[in-house]
């Protein structure tokens, strides 16, 4: 009998031992999408245990970067962890590992620094188009644009579409803002880099990369998995 309970002890042991090793994965969606762009993402179950951020709309005035220490007011730094972040999300990556100590950063289609983003923004910010802009616009121009921008969403037309409706045009009006505004002008060496040389959101031109997917667009999060998995298991194995 004593026995027997001492087995049944030192399997919970090894057991709870194991659950507390897994790295805490955090994944950041793009500004534009949701969970759902990393739905064909695979994790080891047994090594990683995967968290997603679904954000809010920001208050008024928030800066990119406070935005992101809210965020990473969730994260548990008594643990090993890994930041993972599309567009956006990746900004937002940029962002905490500059405060943090991550095991490992990985931003996909995505920008470093407020020098990495396409020209439209520094525009913007000079001359504050932004301001004049109706709030119901910035949806729309997502929902018009983005096909006409990065055709293979085609691909995941439904899922694209729908992510889009689920945001307020309040919440890209905001999130806007926030980019013109970035003014991050250095980050983390140890951040890893995966961008698609077909992007058209944020060309790969003036990017320094650590990976490319050849074929991959703005959307090879989803569209291109396959290739996003196989670089992840190299990159955290």
């Amino acid at each position: 009998m004593l026995r027997s309970i001492f087995t049944v002890l030192f399997c919970w042991a090894i057991t709870f031992s194991n659950a507390q090793q897994k790295t805490d994965v955090y994944l950041f969606p793009g500004q534009g999408s949701d969970c759902r762009i990393f739905s064909k993402l695979e994790f080891d179950t047994s090594k990683y245990k995967v968290h997603c951020f679904d954000y809010g709309v920001p208050p008024e005035n928030e800066s990119l970067s406070d935005f992101a220490m809210r965020l990473s007011e969730e994260i548990d730094t008594t643990r090993s962890f890994v930041l993972i972040g599309v567009s956006l999300g990746g900004m937002f990556c940029t962002e905490i590992a500059h405060v943090l100590n991550p095991e490992k950063t990985i931003i996909i289609s995505s920008a470093k620094t407020m020098d990495e983003l396409p020209r439209k923004y520094t525009v913007q910010r000079k001359y504050q188009l932004f301001k004049i802009i109706p709030d119901h616009w910035y949806k729309k121009g997502a929902l018009l644009l983005q096909p006409i921008v990065e055709p293979d969403r085609r691909n995941e037309k439904e899922t694209f579409v729908s992510m889009l409706n689920r945001k307020s045009p309040l919440y890209f009006k905001r999130t806007v803002e926030m980019l013109i505004h970035w003014n991050r002008t250095s980050c983390s060496k140890n951040i890893i880099h995966i961008h698609g040389a077909k992007d058209n959101t944020i060309p790969i031109d003036e990017l320094s990369i650590n990976y490319v997917i050849e074929e991959g667009s703005h959307m090879m999060t989803l569209t291109r998995a396959n290739e996003i998995n196989a670089l992840l298991k190299k990159i955290l194995n």
